[in-house]
């Protein structure tokens, strides 16, 4: 289930949005604070953050880089009553999906809520990924990763062997470890994993 965060201090509008995406199917955490936000977050849930830019205490912008610094990689979208170039400028590249001005049109919300959406799930998949790769790497030996750097170099063997002063055979049962503790099947598989874990060629 997708959530809509919303955070306004505006009542009115904490309703008024509550209602449209709850109509439209989405799950909804409404607040009007800030800082209950925080308190209350749960970067796990899948969802995007609908926050107003003007609010006291904390605003959007503030609140924008305090979940940036909590690592919670969540689409968000920006509303505002006073839209301004610097304001949406500094937004936009701090990460925010996109940047309406009140009263923001529903389609247009509607339709940044979807394009957040799309974004949450690959990123989500991305971090999946990724933890999964970092999961599998940690299972091999400091050899193990010192042959995989010589592998995806395109040595051969031998060339390894010669390399780490050992023999041919040796490497031949290292590489058998790491192709079944990566689960890939060819050297083009092993390749794209460790380009994916980062390992230099």
């Amino acid at each position: 289930m997708f959530t809509v965060f919303i955070v306004d201090d505006d009542e009115r509008t904490v309703k008024a949005l509550s209602r449209l995406m709850r109509v439209r199917g989405y799950e909804v955490q409404a607040f009007t604070s800030p800082h209950a936000f925080l308190a209350a977050h749960d970067a796990t849930l899948p969802g995007c953050a609908v926050l107003d830019v003007s609010m006291p205490g904390l605003d959007g912008l503030e609140l924008q880089q305090a979940l940036t610094v909590a690592g919670a990689h969540r689409p968000i979208i920006f509303i505002t009553g006073e839209g301004d170039v610097p304001t949406t400028v500094r937004a936009m590249k701090a990460g925010a999906l996109d940047f309406l001005t009140k009263p923001v049109s529903n389609d247009d919300l509607m339709a940044a809520i979807a394009r957040a959406k799309e974004q949450d799930t690959q990123t989500r998949q991305r971090v999946a990924e990724l933890a999964s790769i970092d999961a599998k790497m940690a299972t091999l030996t400091p050899r193990e990763r010192e042959v995989l750097g010589h592998v995806v170099s395109g040595r051969l063997n031998k060339q390894i062997a010669f390399e780490l002063g050992t023999v041919e055979n040796t490497i031949k049962f290292h590489r058998a470890s790491i192709m079944r503790k990566l689960q890939v099947r060819t050297i083009a598989d092993l390749v794209r994993f460790a380009e994916k874990a980062g390992v230099s060629k």
